[in-house]
C-alpha cells in the first residue's frame, strides 16, 4: 500500500512539474539554505536577479533589501510577501526556519 501511495505522489509531482506548478531546485541552493544563508539572497541569486531588480519589483529600496539579505533587518510580512511573489516562491521559503 505504501509503495502505491509513493508512486502516486511521484506521479502527481511530475504532473505538476509538467504544468509549471512545481520546480526542481539544484542541490547547491538547498545546501546554501541549510548552511544558514539568507533565503532572500539565495533565491535572488538563483533567479539571476540583481538587488536593484528585485527591490524595484517588490517596491522597496535596494538598501532595505540589502539589510534583509545581510540579516540587519527583518522584513515586514507585506515586504516578504512582495519579495516571495517576485522570486516565485512561497512566503515560507523566505522565512528562516528554527
Amino acid at each position: 500500500l505504501e509503495d502505491t501511495r509513493d508512486v502516486a505522489l511521484v506521479d502527481e509531482f511530475y504532473e505538476r512539474l509538467g504544468r509549471g506548478e512545481a520546480e526542481l531546485v539544484p542541490s547547491e541552493v538547498v545546501d546554501r539554505l541549510l548552511a544558514g544563508e539568507t533565503p532572500v539572497r539565495v533565491w535572488r541569486q538563483f533567479r539571476g536577479l540583481t538587488q536593484q531588480a528585485l527591490a524595484d519589483g517588490a517596491g522597496i529600496s535596494k538598501n532595505y533589501l540589502s539589510q534583509i539579505e545581510t540579516g540587519q533587518r527583518d522584513g515586514r510580512v507585506r515586504v516578504l510577501q512582495a519579495l516571495a511573489k517576485e522570486l516565485g516562491v512561497d512566503l515560507d521559503d523566505l522565512v528562516d526556519q528554527p
